[in-house]
């Protein structure tokens, strides 16, 4: 699972697609988007990614699935 913050979604899923983007990303051939947050402070953004990257990989699922169960891949 992949959590990174970006200004742009559409061109960083575009990246990431291509290979571009991020190094794990890469590694681990992760380009399906299915989770995501909006934010119009920057700040809270930023801060809300810290927070969920310290979070348990059980804590994300369940933050995920609860929105999404089936995992959907969402389209940008």
């Amino acid at each position: 699972m992949y959590i990174g913050y970006t200004e742009n979604l559409k061109v960083r899923l575009e990246k990431h697609k291509k290979g571009t983007g991020a190094v794990f990303t890469k590694m681990y051939n992760v380009h399906d988007l299915v989770y995501y947050e909006k934010f119009d402070i920057k700040k809270q953004a930023k801060q809300r990614e810290k927070q969920l990257k310290n979070w348990h990989k059980d804590w994300k699922w369940i933050l995920v699935k609860s929105l999404n169960p089936e995992l959907k891949t969402i389209d940008i």
